[in-house]
């Protein structure tokens, strides 16, 4: 097994939101107006600025995040834990009151296991990420997510699942929903933590995503 890397985070009162509105949305409206425009940014800056958000975010949990040189690879960080996690980063968009969807294909080819371990999908206006094994959604071309209060989506049981990448795969759970918690020093629950039964997700009527 590989030399578990994952460190001590970073304080909860250090960790201020990366990229992030705010509730109100004023505060986000002054520091980033192109978030709240029709046009947005162009395509590679907004996946840029994606990014960056990532890299803050895993940075502040305590993963060591490495970053391959060029573009030429299928994913865009190594997260350095159990074993070095191919990670690619997407936006969520196509917004439908709390639905979105986040393209899980490269230019035009569908990714496969061998190209990545996850895919780390960001949903700009609520400041939330969604961590999916690439086992959970290959060889799909889209993951749809739905981060309503009453959500039964097959995919929001990674809605905040960094432990995921903190943990090995045996702790994971059947159908990816863990007895316990799988990692305690993480300062975010996921939606299906044992410790955290108030996230509003319903553990009971959930789909867990089909394994292919």
């Amino acid at each position: 097994m590989a030399r578990r890397a994952f460190r001590r985070p970073i304080p909860k009162t250090w960790t201020a939101p990366f990229f992030m509105p705010g509730k109100s949305g004023s505060e986000g409206r002054r520091k980033f107006p192109w978030l709240h425009r029709l046009d947005g940014p162009p395509r590679k800056r907004l996946g840029e600025a994606i990014e960056g958000a990532f890299l803050a975010r895993a940075l502040m949990l305590g993963f060591p995040v490495l970053k391959p040189w060029g573009d030429s690879r299928p994913y865009d960080f190594g997260v350095e834990s159990w074993k070095i996690w191919k990670v690619q980063v997407k936006c969520a968009t196509s917004f439908r009151g709390t639905r979105c969807d986040a393209r899980a294909a490269g230019s035009g080819e569908l990714y496969t296991l061998d190209d990545l371990d996850f895919l780390a999908a960001y949903v700009i206006s609520e400041n939330l990420w969604y961590v999916v094994p690439a086992d959970a959604f290959v060889p799909r071309a889209t993951v749809h997510f739905n981060y309503g209060p009453k959500s039964e989506g097959m995919f929001e049981i990674y809605r905040e699942a960094w432990c995921l990448m903190a943990c090995s795969t045996r702790a994971r759970g059947k159908g990816d929903i863990p007895r316990r918690c799988r990692c305690e020093e993480m300062p975010v629950r996921c939606a299906v933590c044992p410790r955290n039964r108030t996230t509003g997700v319903a553990l009971a009527k959930l789909t867990p995503a089909k394994r292919e």
